[in-house]
């Protein structure tokens, strides 16, 4: 009953700050206002809140520009976590578009819909990443291309790093940064969460989304670990198997070191 309530309360915030928020947002991807990058930033951190959604950042995000950060990808939780840390717009593919909630928080938040299977459409999606990156906007990349059970990193498909090369020439210093984002699910309820219990805040592919978000509710008080790696500059020569290969190994590291409660670096 308590946590019903307490879920409640949680729904009628989140939903008086997106009334409050939503129009604004709107008119700011109408008129394309520098408000529309950090707004959502502001809708996230109050949801986090609500939702009882605690994040400790460990590490800095980079200063340079152009800036592609690089995470694993456990849950829909990710892109709150990720967009309360900051302002950030996100590369998913076209079918979250139609997702009911997550696909309207998509469009608001202007994320890149990107078509894999279309080779036609590729050149023109990673011109319009690359020139996003080149005015400055934050681009998030999950390069495993799907959902994990936050415990490992799955493999990363290193031809999603294509739209950090297209953003190379448009760039003033000749390279693109690439940092390396760990996002781990350590706590619950303010014990240590286990394997046996990270499904609670992760959302494999196989699992449906309305029975899963309604047992994250109903659970709440989750503890994340967002972990800023050691970045890597992505010029005009460099081996994009060799820069996914390299982002891939520090994230591993600093997602296995998060779970294992050491010190994140």
């Amino acid at each position: 009953m308590i946590a019903w309530l307490r879920v409640a309360f949680a729904g009628i915030v989140i939903f008086v700050a997106s009334l409050l928020l939503m129009p604004w947002q709107l008119l700011a991807l109408r008129f394309d206002w520098k408000l529309r990058r950090w707004l959502p930033r502001v809708w996230h951190r109050i949801v986090c809140f609500c939702l009882g959604i605690r994040i400790r950042v460990h590490g800095k995000m980079e200063t340079h520009r152009p800036l592609m950060l690089c995470a694993n990808h456990s849950s829909w939780m990710d892109i709150m976590v990720l967009s309360a840390v900051a302002d950030v717009a996100f590369i998913a593919k076209i079918e979250v578009r139609d997702w009911p909630i997550f696909g309207t928080l998509a469009k608001l938040q202007k994320s890149v819909f990107v078509v894999r299977e279309e080779k036609r459409k590729t050149g023109h999606q990673a011109n319009e990443i690359a020139t996003r990156m080149a005015d400055g906007e934050i681009v998030v990349l999950f390069p495993e291309g799907t959902t994990s059970d936050g415990n490992r990193l799955l493999e990363v498909k290193s031809s999603l790093f294509g739209a950090a090369a297209m953003a190379v020439p448009a760039s003033p210093t000749g390279a693109v940064v690439v940092q390396p984002v760990a996002v781990a699910y350590t706590g619950v309820h303010g014990l240590p969460m286990g394997r046996y219990h990270r499904p609670l805040a992760s959302w494999p592919g196989d699992v449906q989304m309305f029975p899963h978000l309604k047992d994250m509710l109903r659970c709440g008080a989750f503890e994340v670990e967002v972990c800023f790696g050691e970045a890597v500059e992505y010029r005009a020569n460099s081996n994009r198997k060799e820069v996914s290969t390299t982002i891939a190994r520090r994230i591993r590291t600093m997602l296995g070191a998060a779970l294992r409660g050491r010190k994140a670096a």
